[in-house]
């Protein structure tokens, strides 16, 4: 189905610009200036049980 299709692709947008912003804010606040594979695991966690 279109829709369907058109759906699950929003909602893996959505859930891939939160993951980003949310690794973001964590490099910030450790001065990094680059997003490094464990700030993305320390989010994951918490964005799993978000969605």
């Amino acid at each position: 189905n279109t829709n369907a299709l058109k759906l699950s692709c929003e909602l893996l947008r959505i859930f891939i610009s939160e993951a980003i912003q949310r690794a973001g804010t964590i490099a910030e606040a450790e001065g990094s200036t680059m997003i490094e594979p464990t700030h993305l695991e320390r989010i994951l966690p918490q964005l799993l049980l978000d969605f």
